[in-house]
């Protein structure tokens, strides 16, 4: 059976990460996605963890840029812009993350694109939007950490130092973000026969994201900066005899559970936690408590009798552990395919699971234009026209 998105042809001039991986998404789902990159390539294929002897691939760039079609493209040539507006033309969708302005520079802006097909959706993906005193700061992941207030949350609980979360957390979300506002607009374009420009930014993503708890002190204006600070207390990873675990006790039963699991009934009068409301106030206390009696005992043992009790918990688990956890083999979250170029790699399934359209991984990452012949040949270039374009170097 066919994907979802089998029939929806993608035109991809995103790089690095938040367009790429917007696109992997859909290219898992059925979707035709055409990469059209430089003529040195996107820059995340000379990333850190290069995979292929001759540099044609990093591990990201695998990841981001799987089950798609590779075209190289000078656009700074005429001829070169000519062919993504003849693809644009049979395109449902074009992606890009370029900097707010240079499309309508290089002459594929939105006006131009949808003045000759009505049905396309043209998503803009920034870093903060297309207006406003840092409109053109050059943006990467850390600075959306720092500008949404996401290093801020992480902010060390005795220091009040802000602290970056050691993955390009913003990228990968507005990715996501991107994705589900593709499908909305593919989906109101069955209704009205239209497509529309999709603007998205890293900031405005990760506001939204962060804001249902994060922003909880700012919600009501009146009482703004009432409640507890997020980086106020401990987090809730806990050290044991041989490794670390995670433990939840939120409900008044996972509390009893827990003080019954660690042999600790004095716990469960204790004025300070026995109800929901005075734990979260004197959360510090509680964490510590917790935490001097978790380091009596291995991993193990402690999971075994706060399962049997019925508590949240799970193992911290190292990157190295991730790939034999039971749980992830019994999901079947994690594949071996064919890179070529590099051999067998390993890549996480797509997460949704449809049950009349499946989606799978697409296929292995392209080379880098890989496939512009091929693509050339759908617009009708001759074999002859393909030779000159590459003599030329106005597509490789």
């Amino acid at each position: 059976m066919a994907g979802p998105l089998t029939g929806i042809r993608i035109l991809d001039l995103s790089s690095v990460v938040s367009g790429p991986l917007a696109t992997a998404h859909l290219a898992d789902q059925g979707a035709d996605v055409i990469k059209v990159e430089p003529l040195a390539g996107d820059i995340s294929r000379r990333s850190r963890q290069k995979i292929s002897a001759d540099g044609q691939f990093s591990a990201m760039f695998v990841s981001v840029n799987r089950g798609k079609r590779s075209i190289a493209l000078d656009l700074k040539q005429a001829e070169a812009v000519a062919i993504v507006r003849a693809l644009a033309l049979n395109a449902d969708v074009l992606v890009q993350n370029f900097r707010p302005g240079t499309m309508e520079r290089l002459g594929v802006g939105e006006v131009e694109l949808r003045a000759s097909n009505l049905r396309l959706i043209y998503v803009s993906i920034s870093g903060v939007g297309d207006s406003g005193p840092y409109v053109k700061k050059r943006i990467y992941d850390p600075m959306i950490q720092a500008l949404s207030g996401l290093a801020d949350i992480q902010s060390h609980p005795e220091t009040n130092r802000p602290q970056m979360i050691r993955t390009i957390l913003a990228d990968k979300t507005t990715s996501i973000f991107a994705a589900q506002a593709i499908t909305a607009a593919l989906f109101a374009r069955e209704r009205t026969g239209k497509g529309q420009h999709v603007r998205i930014s890293l900031l405005d993503t990760m506001i939204g994201y962060l804001w249902p708890e994060g922003m909880m002190q700012h919600t009501v204006p009146s009482q703004q900066q009432t409640a507890m600070a997020t980086n106020a207390g401990p987090d809730l990873i806990f050290e044991t005899a041989d490794a670390y675990i995670t433990v939840g006790t939120i409900s008044d039963a996972e509390w009893r559970g827990f003080c019954a699991a660690t042999e600790q009934p004095d716990l469960m009068s204790d004025e300070r936690f026995n109800t929901a409301e005075r734990r979260s106030l004197n959360a510090i206390a509680r964490i510590g408590l917790m935490a001097a009696i978790l380091k009596t005992r291995s991993r193990a043992d402690w999971l075994d009798r706060l399962d049997r009790a019925d508590v949240p918990c799970a193992p911290v688990l190292r990157r190295e552990e991730i790939v034999d956890n039971p749980q992830v083999i019994a999901n079947g979250l994690l594949e071996i395919l064919d890179q070529p170029g590099v051999g067998k790699i390993r890549q996480a399934r797509p997460a949704a699971i449809f049950a009349e359209t499946p989606s799978r991984i697409a296929g292995p990452a392209p080379a880098l234009g890989e496939h512009t012949d091929g693509i050339l040949r759908e617009l009708h270039y001759s074999d002859p026209q393909i030779a000159e374009l590459k003599r030329r170097s106005i597509c490789g």
